[in-house]
């Protein structure tokens, strides 16, 4: 069974985590969540969506 997850969806656990545990304010979290809307609107983005991209990869053909 393939169990797809969105990484938007992980990176906001992620984040709850780290503000509920103490590791990071929520002021931090909301400019960081914020932030990533921004890049999202600029040209900036296909890179990014690339990088992750080529994350994903590298993660998934590690045996």
């Amino acid at each position: 069974m393939l169990l797809t997850v969105s990484l938007a969806l992980l990176l906001g656990i992620a984040a709850v985590a780290t503000v509920r545990y103490g590791r990071v304010g929520a002021g931090s979290a909301a400019v960081l969540w914020l932030s990533g809307f921004t890049v999202a609107s600029t040209g900036l983005a296909p890179y990014v969506n690339h990088a992750l991209a080529a994350v994903a990869h590298a993660a998934l053909s590690i045996h």
